[in-house]
């Protein structure tokens, strides 16, 4: 019989928006860990992503000897997942979990983007399979390691209008009569109506199919004139700079007046749905994701933009940031002494808990009917179950199978666990 709680491998993810070498959180957790021999850190390279999970673009796999992938153990043994989850998720039979867990440690932004709904993930995958490489939906999850900061879902009508007046290079790469349009409409005091959204969509697709050489001309006149004064951390200022000396000359750079600009402290986090634009600025984060790696990029990026789909599939909800926060509660929620803190998003695929232990802190998690996967980010300790224990340490990642409640003790232990519970 197979062990309800293993250690497994995961993989890394060098893209070149990444913090490079032991600066990244990344490098730092696969570097702790005694299980990837492979490894070797470079300091000239960037590390952007550790995966933890069944996606076959890069699944994690058992130590040796074995090195089975994840995905093939599991389907050899559908105790681990549990029948729950394997009824809601056809997947889970093939051994794949509904779930991507990952960390990202972000140096340069990453592009102006959204995630499909899972109607669009599966017309999308069928006609451009070798782009978008799955039939999945992607909503996400991203909780702070480190202070984190990201634009985050479209601003609120009054905002963006202000920046249109106050700002004369954005506002020249929008025709006036949809300039007038917006305005007419964002003075109204529905901003969730019809019109406030065919408005917003109509703008937001103007600005993004503006003249090349037009954006290019307003940006390097916006960048000059906010050259001159210092720019204060953490300001449109800085980071309409920031973005510009990352991707010069680029339409993205805009999206600073369009979309919410926040900060993120650790311990907090943000969900997007589909459908929802964002884009990660810098910061160390834990992210959980439905299992899917289907990204509709428009701007930020040296890969392909698909401006066409990215429009259309925008929800066009304008609303403060703080729409978009995900409030932490007690885990199990029916606990009072409880040093878990649980992230729920409004979706079935998962849910994620950071534990913080103090020196030879313990702390019981009961059962869940369903499979999780966990990564520890600092100190050492053991997880218990059933008579039989494992010891664990920073870099780690481990299995828990469904059904199986845990015990967890250790000297300044902080770990964080993805679960789905059907």
């Amino acid at each position: 019989m197979a062990s309800s709680v293993f250690k497994i491998v995961p993989t890394t993810q060098q893209y070149d928006w990444g913090k490079i070498g032991s600066k990244s959180a990344v490098a730092q957790l696969v570097s702790s860990s005694k299980f990837d021999s492979d490894f070797v850190l470079d300091e000239s390279k960037p590390y952007a992503e550790l995966w933890m999970g069944t996606h076959p673009t890069s699944p994690s796999h058992l130590p040796s000897p074995s090195r089975s992938t994840l995905s093939s153990h599991l389907k050899s043994h559908p105790s681990l997942i549990g029948d729950r989850v394997a009824e809601k998720f056809p997947d889970a039979k093939e051994g794949n979990l509904p779930f991507l867990f990952k960390v990202l440690s972000i140096e340069k932004a990453l592009s102006i983007q959204t995630h499909p709904d899972k109607k669009t993930a599966q017309t999308l995958h069928a006609q451009l399979p070798h782009i978008y490489k799955d039939d999945n939906h992607k909503p996400e999850l991203a909780l702070a390691l480190t202070p984190f900061r990201a634009l985050c879902g479209f601003k609120p009508l009054s905002n963006i209008a202000k920046y249109l007046f106050i700002t004369p290079e954005l506002s020249a790469l929008i025709p006036k009569a949809i300039t007038e349009n917006f305005l007419s409409v964002s003075s109204g005091s529905d901003s969730t109506s019809p019109e406030a959204k065919a408005a917003l969509k109509e703008l937001f697709s103007a600005l993004m199919t503006a003249d090349e050489t037009l954006i290019k001309g307003q940006l390097e006149a916006l960048v000059h004139r906010y050259q001159s004064p210092s720019s204060e951390d953490g300001s449109i200022e800085e980071l309409v700079l920031r973005l510009n000396s990352q991707f010069p000359g680029d339409v993205g750079v805009f999206c600073a007046f369009i979309l919410n600009y926040i900060t993120l402290s650790p311990g907090e986090a943000i969900f997007l749905g589909a459908g929802e634009p964002h884009a990660y600025v810098s910061g160390d984060i834990i992210e959980c994701m439905a299992n899917s790696d289907n990204v509709i990029r428009a701007g930020l990026t040296p890969k392909l933009r698909d401006i066409p789909n990215l429009v259309a599939g925008l929800t066009y909800v304008p609303a403060e940031a703080t729409r978009h926060r995900v409030q932490p509660s007690p885990f199990p929620p029916s606990s009072t002494t409880s040093v878990s803190t649980l992230y729920d998003p409004p979706i079935p695929e998962f849910s994620v808990v950071q534990v913080r232990l103090d020196s030879q802190a313990q702390e019981s998690h009961p059962p869940v009917k369903g499979p999780s996967l966990t990564v520890v980010t600092k100190g050492k300790g053991m997880v218990s179950w059933n008579g039989d224990t494992l010891q664990i340490e920073r870099g780690d990642v481990f299995f828990i199978g469904a059904d199986t409640g845990v015990q967890l003790e250790g000297e300044d232990l902080v770990l964080y666990r993805a679960f789905v519970e059907a």
